[in-house]
């Protein structure tokens, strides 16, 4: 949800096909070598200096990445990745797995190890880029699971689910489940899945047209906020954006169309706490409420009923310029002024929009959810689909998947980190918390 300065969540995992973090010690040990000569050793040995020269300009992005990349992957999106990922140029560690078309390397940047692998279609262009965190998945029971999730923060969720018949999700381990706790951008699920409902029932399509104004423009994550005043983009780009980027001004965009109301509903139909999200947040308002005049505008709305407070909303939030959450240093009202749900929530909505994404019309729903895998790097050789959606901003960090096997059972792993006083340190809990996702599907894979 947020750009706080350093390495966010959002920034971490949040990019389509891209997300970075540090390898294990010792990763690279060893001389380094030379790019292939072959159609991915040539694209190798260019992504290695241009991270030297962002942003990389359209004509030179096109010239390396195939038309199907780019539909998933903008420029701009690719640029503000790089840019805050890579602080330089990379310097080749290693290689494995090495095809005519495709690899794996270790290399350094800024004094950091990091793994790529890269792809090339037929015509030598990439098709496929992931830097991704190398999560060890060491954590061999359920145990070792949770006694590193519970070092993460002083309160802790987590749910590893198994998807049943009718979309029921039949827990295999968990720890506080049912606890609603602060979302993140994880709360854009709910948005998604009033959409569907909404195109499901042909009041919108994914054609339809929606323009980025100057008042519809949201800081914090996402891209949107970048492009010129009167861009026209489908409903389906903005969706992708929504969920691949976690793109505030597409959220808001998207919550404009189908309502405040059709949100709440969708809440309702997935959680258990529905309550708690009514009036359910703009992230403009969240931002106005955290970052504008704080705590002034947060006290008072916090002090009214849920009637005053949706009144307060349009008669004095929604004229406030809404500041980006640069300031933001220790958790504010987060347990207050947020978006509400428990892991058991989640799997729900995860759940449900498996259940939309398979009938007629709705199919895009899969391709939006499976465009960032959220860094978590599942073998292909043994999960043939992965969701995800995050959040986090000062005290709050959320990672949430559906993971398909390629034996067609379907599994959700939510973890959730929540500290009302202390800002979380979301690049190194990133890390840890992704072994712990990571390390939950394996063991859901081989106890199921």
């Amino acid at each position: 949800m947020t750009r706080r300065g350093g390495r966010s969540c959002a920034a971490l995992v949040a990019a389509a096909a891209l997300a970075v973090a540090a390898l294990p010690s010792g990763a690279a040990a060893g001389a380094a070598p030379v790019p292939p000569k072959s159609p991915v050793g040539s694209e190798l040995a260019w992504l290695l200096g241009a991270t030297a020269y962002l942003p990389l300009s359209d004509p030179i992005v096109t010239a390396h990445f195939d038309a199907t990349f780019l539909t998933k992957v903008s420029p701009a999106t690719l640029n503000a990745v790089l840019e805050q990922q890579t602080p330089g140029p990379m310097r080749l560690l290693g290689l494995a797995d090495v095809t005519p078309d495709s690899l794996v390397a270790t290399v350094a940047v800024d004094g950091n190890d990091f793994t790529v692998r890269l792809r090339v279609d037929a015509a030598g262009l990439i098709e496929g880029q992931l830097l991704a965190p190398t999560v060890s998945a060491n954590l061999t029971s359920w145990s070792a699971v949770d006694g590193a999730i519970r070092a993460l923060a002083p309160r802790v969720s987590l749910l590893a689910a198994k998807l049943g018949s009718g979309g029921t999700c039949r827990a295999v381990h968990a720890i506080a489940p049912a606890a609603a706790r602060p979302l993140g951008s994880m709360f854009k699920l709910f948005v998604l899945g009033a959409l569907a409902e909404d195109i499901s029932a042909h009041r919108i399509s994914w054609d339809q047209k929606l323009t980025v104004t100057a008042s519809s423009k949201v800081g914090g994550s996402g891209t949107l906020v970048t492009v010129p005043d009167g861009t026209v983009l489908t409903v389906r780009q903005v969706a992708t954006a929504m969920i691949s980027v976690s793109d505030n001004t597409a959220a808001d965009l998207l919550l404009g169309l189908v309502g405040r109301a059709a949100v709440e509903r969708q809440v309702a139909r997935w959680a258990a706490h529905p309550d708690l999200d009514v009036p359910f947040l703009t992230v403009s308002e969240l931002f106005a409420l955290k970052y504008d005049y704080f705590p002034a505008l947060a006290d008072h709305y916090l002090s009214l009923d849920r009637v005053g407070r949706a009144a307060y909303l349009a008669s004095t939030i929604d004229s406030v310029t809404a500041a980006e959450e640069t300031a933001a240093t220790v958790p504010r009202d987060v347990g207050s002024i947020e978006w509400f749900a428990s892991p058991q929530d989640m799997c729900r909505a995860f759940a449900g929009l498996d259940a939309l994404q398979a009938t007629p019309g709705l199919g895009p729903i899969g391709t939006v959810l499976s465009v960032n895998d959220g860094g978590v790097a599942l073998p292909r050789s043994t999960w043939s689909r992965v969701w995800f959606k995050g959040g986090s901003e000062a005290g709050v960090l959320t990672l949430g998947y559906l993971a398909r096997d390629t034996a067609g059972r379907t599994f959700v792993v939510v973890a959730m980190l929540e500290n009302p006083t202390t800002a979380i340190d979301e690049e190194t809990a990133s890390i840890r918390l992704l072994d712990v996702v990571s390390s939950a599907f394996a063991l859901l894979h081989r106890s199921a």
